[in-house]
């Protein structure tokens, strides 16, 4: 259910706005998005892990939040940001 310390570091380095960033909101958001992907597909096999939801939940709400401090801030940003995850809004 979570990602690996590889894919975590790749996402870094895709999302990264500048060398040596980790905290930016797109790395935070791409992070955020992978887990969320890895939950879903948990709960096509086990419908009932209710405590796993809770956390599916509170990640979505976090990048919901997140999203919307990039809108917030400059709104190309945003746009490139959840056409490049695939996410829509």
């Amino acid at each position: 259910m979570s990602i690996t310390a590889e894919r975590k570091a790749a996402l870094i380095k895709e999302y990264a706005t500048k060398e040596g960033d980790t905290g930016s909101p797109e790395v935070q958001v791409a992070i955020l998005t992978e887990r969320i992907t890895n939950l879903t597909e948990h709960f096509k096999g086990h419908k009932k892990d209710n405590h796993s939801r809770r956390g599916l939940l509170t990640m979505v709400s976090t990048r919901r939040s997140l999203l919307d401090y990039v809108k917030k801030q400059d709104e190309a940003r945003y746009t490139n940001l959840i056409t490049r995850l695939g996410i829509r809004r």
